[in-house]
């Protein structure tokens, strides 16, 4: 620092000086401690112990701790961190250092305190505090009042009105224009009937049509969109027939010879087929499925006719069908997951094999297989074309393996479960799925944006006591005033007794509440019984060193006691290790 100052800066003199011989000495003159005492200091990153005999510190029986006030609010901060993890970012450095110096106290008994907020009394009720972070309520919706309610009512009505007034309006309109075209075609067909037949190619032609089919293919298309529009309905047998005509219409180059076709009706013809068959087969399906919601009403009814007749009897049936069907799945499930075999003990194996079905057996079984197949015991796999069939042979397992397809038995084990849901309410039905529960968000409320400071409050500033919690194995504010006292030089109960009647505790950490109480028992337990013990704390502990170093500098004989840039260029920085403060104030 002196070789900084002097040769970078130039600064003419400096004097040096500890803040906690300063705050002692400014105390010391306002009568609050003797000249025979300890300053323990505190501080932000470190804690001293200087004894004072006759006022002049005795620097060989200091004491350092490397603990202070930038681990206590270090320790909080990570306790909240830990705490609460999603509001880490409103933890800053300053916010928890207001925090601690406004609500942390240091516990006469740390374990007693423990144990009371274990325990959760009222009292603890009274210690903990409360940080309320910034909290926006969500806005709340209130139920609409039944005019409002008849409002939107009457909106949403006539809303409704014009939108089928609007629909109306379009069908009437599309009618309208259907209505149109079919009188045009009509007159249309009217007028080719009284055409000779030499000029009907040229009347065509100006009308745009190719064929008379061609007119009565589009008349009758007009016709079913205009019963469409109007929402008129046809008998199933003439809706057949329309059905068969428009497919005669729509496919008419399939009975035509291919002789008499060109190569782009051929392809066309082609197209039809397909579109044909396509068509065909959906009508099949469509029928299939009518027929079986047929033969499902038909048996709904039948059982129905047999509930009535003996209601009793039916239900017993039914219970016993349904019985055989669950044991009967239940059974074709573990034989699916088993594969049918037992380890010797009746009892189904669990092996991976024995989990494969059938065809997952044979592909396994084929590829063991593949290469010593023809008794030779040589890998001649790939060496003939037909080896490259087992890649075929392997391939369908996805389609030969039938335990894959649809169950009738399950289908019907559905439909008796249903059926004697519908009959029986006490039934129960079996499942092997427990329903899982959807988890549950809530809003967010004002108790989710709150810090509450219970056992932080006195666990972080106890550390200053046992700096062990946090990795730092040096002893505690107590056990430091015993080390200093055994350091003094000339040690004696007598020196003892009168410098810790008078221990002054200054720094910004001994600001805590309960800081003077516990520093008391801590020393009485390390010294005799009955000897006198006195703990008083400094006037202001943040600025009486500043003030003691003011009333140091301001004094008369303060320029003796300075270093000159003239004595340090001469002396070198020996001389500066071997300077011990003294004071005269």
């Amino acid at each position: 620092m002196a070789e900084l100052l002097f040769e970078t800066y130039g600064v003419p003199s400096i004097a040096y000086g500890v803040d906690a011989a300063f705050s002692y000495m400014y105390n010391q003159q306002l009568g609050i401690c003797d000249k025979d005492g300890l300053a323990i200091c505190p501080g932000f990153t470190a804690t001293h112990v200087i004894p004072f005999i006759d006022g002049e510190p005795l620097y060989k029986g200091c004491c350092r701790t490397n603990i202070g006030g930038y681990h206590v609010t270090d320790s909080l901060k990570q306790l909240l961190s830990l705490k609460y993890p999603h509001h880490m970012t409103q933890f800053t450095w300053e916010k928890v250092e207001d925090l601690k110096m406004e609500h942390c106290y240091i516990a006469s008994d740390y374990a007693s305190e423990a144990q009371l907020f274990q325990k959760g009394t009222k009292e603890v009720e009274e210690k903990t505090r409360c940080w309320q972070l910034p909290w926006i309520p969500p806005p709340t919706e209130e139920p609409p009042s039944e005019e409002e309610i008849a409002r939107k009512a009457a909106i949403k009505e006539k809303q409704g009105q014009r939108l089928r007034e609007m629909a109306e309006a379009k069908r009437s309109s599309r009618i309208n224009e259907l209505e149109n075209e079919v009188r045009g075609l009509e007159f249309l067909l009217h007028q080719l009937v009284q055409v000779s037949e030499v000029d009907i190619p040229s009347f065509l032609s100006e009308t745009g049509y190719v064929s008379k089919q061609e007119i009565e293919s589009a008349l009758t298309k007009t016709t079913q969109s205009l019963r469409k529009a109007k929402g008129e309905r046809k008998d199933d047998q003439a809706e057949t027939e329309d059905h068969t005509d428009a497919t005669n219409e729509k496919f008419h180059l399939i009975n035509v010879p291919d002789d008499m076709l060109s190569p782009e009706q051929i392809k066309e013809k082609r197209r039809q087929l397909f579109l044909k068959t396509t068509s065909e087969g959906r009508q099949r399906a469509k029928q299939k499925r009518y027929e079986e919601e047929l033969e499902r009403e038909r048996r709904s009814q039948l059982d129905e006719e047999r509930r009535m007749e003996n209601p009793e009897l039916y239900l017993e049936e039914l219970y016993v069908k349904y019985k055989e069907l669950s044991e009967k799945v239940e059974q074709r499930k573990r034989i699916k997951t088993n594969g049918g075999h037992t380890n010797g003990n009746n009892l189904s194996g669990v092996g991976r094999g024995e989990r494969l079905n059938a065809a997952q057996r044979e592909r396994m079984r084929l590829l063991t297989t593949a290469a010593f197949d023809r008794g030779k015991g040589e890998d001649t796999f790939g060496a003939r074309d037909e080896d490259w069939q087992l890649y075929k042979l392997m391939s369908k397992d996805n389609n030969d393996d039938d335990d894959e397809g649809p169950d009738e038995d399950e289908a019907e084990l559905v439909r008796l479960s249903s059926r004697l849901q519908d009959i029986d309410p006490t039934f129960v039905l079996k499942s092997d799925v427990q329903p899982t529960e959807v988890p549950k968000f809530r809003p967010l409320t004002k108790e989710d944006f709150q810090i509450v400071m219970g056992v932080e409050r006195f666990r972080c500033p106890e550390i200053l006591f046992h700096p062990n919690w946090i990795g730092v194995d040096q002893t505690g504010l107590d056990e430091m005033t015993g080390v200093s006292l055994r350091r003094l030089p000339s040690y004696s109960d007598d020196i003892a007794e009168r410098l810790t009647n008078s221990v002054l505790i200054t720094g910004g950490s001994c600001l805590f509440p309960g800081m003077r109480e516990r520093l008391e028992a801590g020393i009485r337990m390390i010294r005799p019984c009955g000897s006198p013990i006195r703990v008083v704390r400094a006037l202001d502990p943040v600025l009486d060193a500043w003030r003691g170093a003011s009333v140091y500098a301001a004094a008369s004989q303060f320029t003796t006691q300075t270093f000159s840039r003239m004595d340090y260029y001469e002396k070198g920085e020996d001389w500066l290790r071997r300077y011990q403060l003294r004071y005269s104030l």
